[in-house]
């Protein structure tokens, strides 16, 4: 629970309404439940005010796609949206979009899509769903999409099955950070894929702004830091579809108070422990993200201005420009200007033998060689 314990604030009254007693502190203030979930999808529509009712023809119903997780904060969101729908329902007869859902499975998940998308289903009929596998990837992109250029160093036959290709890829990968940044990657865009082919004009992500915070320096310390303006601010991005962060406003520890004390209970759909993340205490198998997340989770108990100050602060970098000439990262598929491709292009000084990865068709932005090292001199033919 954010802040104080429930004892010692149970004879507060609530900040907001004067009337009933506080249940929980948020950022030093006490609210009782009814003002805190109040504000909690506050923060949340005021993010989507593009998809007011008054700006959606009659005539044309706009789809969005929401990115379901196992976790706390895609659960959140998807309850606060079905309640926002429902109500522009009841005040206007209509809706300012229509919700599409999807789940993407990753190899190391313990759980299964279906039963989490037939509880998300049984809890709010009124959208679609969809359940997708990482390697459907290698099904949405063309015959001649760069990604599959990926697996191509690694003899993989062009009449693999899917699944094999991911497996040969995820398996050619010789750290835990390199594992969990191709698959996160991967999972990005076969979910853009996905958006596109049924006709989304945008795609929800549920990051928190403790989220946010953790990936601004997680993509950082993994040489993609270029990127940051396309993967933490709303708006266009790279990959012709707008993003959208609507609990960027919102800390992680107050979405695990709201999944606690939302009306249906969400328990059923959030998989994932809301247990303070370790570390592994063997090196080999701790992952950069693992690290600004136990950070991040640690600094928001106490220090949650510093949590906001990161985002707020990334915000507002700005998005290089980039010409129709430049080229993008085959694996992330970020554009990248000219003459930066390849570790020598982001990697200032450092000299490991890494040529950049621009032999076959393959062209990696510095962060992505930096995950595929040994795909990299496998492109370059080196022994």
């Amino acid at each position: 629970m954010p802040g104080k314990n429930l004892p010692e604030i149970a004879n507060e009254p609530c900040r907001r309404c004067k009337e009933n007693s506080a249940a929980l502190v948020v950022r030093t203030e006490p609210l009782c439940r009814d003002c805190f979930v109040k504000y909690v999808h506050t923060k949340a529509i005021k993010r989507l005010e593009s998809f007011r009712v008054r700006n959606a023809a009659p005539d044309h119903h706009r789809k969005i796609l929401l990115a379901l997780s196992s976790g706390v904060s895609s659960a959140a969101l998807l309850h606060i949206l079905d309640h926002h729908l429902k109500t522009q329902k009841t005040k206007t007869g209509r809706t300012g979009f229509a919700l599409s859902v999807v789940f993407v499975g990753a190899p190391d998940v313990n759980f299964q899509a279906e039963e989490l998308l037939a509880k998300a289903r049984d809890h709010y009929p009124d959208h679609e769903y969809a359940s997708l596998p990482l390697y459907d990837i290698f099904c949405l992109v063309s015959d001649d999409a760069s990604l599959l250029a990926l697996i191509r160093p690694l003899g993989a036959a062009p009449d693999l099955p899917p699944a094999e290709k991911l497996a040969q890829l995820i398996n050619s990968l010789t750290s835990a950070t390199a594992r969990a940044d191709v698959i996160s990657t991967i999972r990005t865009r076969l979910i853009v894929e996905h958006a596109k082919s049924i006709g989304c004009e945008g795609i929800l992500w549920g990051d928190s702004t403790t989220k946010l915070a953790e990936k601004t320096l997680a993509e950082t310390a993994k040489g993609r830091g270029f990127s940051l303006p396309w993967q933490v601010a709303d708006g266009e991005s790279p990959f012709g579809i707008t993003f959208h962060y609507p609990l960027r406003d919102v800390l992680k520890k107050e979405l695990v108070s709201y999944v606690k004390l939302a009306e249906p209970s969400l328990a059923s759909i959030v998989h994932a422990s809301s247990v303070p993340t370790q570390a592994s205490m063997s090196s080999k198998n701790t992952t950069i993200d693992d690290l600004m997340k136990q950070y991040f989770e640690s600094v928001e108990e106490n220090f949650p201005s510093i949590v906001s100050n990161v985002v707020r602060t990334t915000s507002k970098l700005e998005a290089a420009s980039v010409s129709a000439s430049d080229p993008y990262c085959d694996l992330c598929n970020m554009p990248v200007p000219a003459g930066r491709f390849g570790i020598h292009g982001w990697g200032g000084d450092q000299k490991d033998g890494v040529d950049g990865c621009n032999k076959e068709g393959l062209d990696l932005c510095y962060g992505c060689t930096r995950s595929i090292p040994q795909l990299a001199i496998d492109t370059n033919g080196n022994p």
